[in-house]
């Protein structure tokens, strides 16, 4: 799986968001420089998770972002639909529409198996999760598992 730089940065800057639980509204420029992001391109970021409904913004000299919804509320697949569409795509279809001719029959199946891996853990990780650093029973034992860690 490649996660976007568009994905990876907006997940860094609702993270960021999710940890201040005050509502004060954070700039954009203040996003970027607590994760050492480019400001033009997190900006485009911002505007995906707005139209999303992830984040709220207002203008002016004391406007910002703050978090659309309580951040136990929204999940890293959340995020990852609102910028980079469907997790699992496979040539920009879903993998169920795929039909396959003779020996490759039955990849549909792993690619479909393979979305549903994704989706265990995307959508069961919140942004509360991440900020906390207490995932999901279900995510820890994957953690846990021999080879996780190691590259391949």
């Amino acid at each position: 799986m490649q996660v976007s730089a568009r994905v990876d940065y907006g997940i860094r800057a609702l993270v960021e968001l999710a940890s201040r639980d005050d509502g004060h509204l954070v700039t954009a420029e203040e996003l970027a420089g607590l994760q050492d992001l480019p400001v033009k391109f997190l900006e485009g970021i911002l505007t995906h998770l707005r139209r999303a409904g992830l984040i709220v913004s207002k203008r002016g000299a004391d406007g910002g972002y703050r978090l659309g919804r309580p951040a136990a509320a929204i999940t890293v697949a959340d995020v990852f639909r609102a910028i980079d569409g469907p997790i699992a795509a496979v040539r920009g279809q879903a993998p169920e529409d795929l039909e396959y001719p003779g020996a490759a029959e039955h990849l549909r199946d792993v690619w479909v198996a393979t979305r549903a891996a994704l989706r265990m853990v995307l959508e069961h990780v919140t942004l509360a999760d991440v900020v906390s650093g207490t995932l999901p029973e279900q995510v820890g034992a994957m953690l846990a598992q021999p080879g996780a860690w190691e590259r391949r």
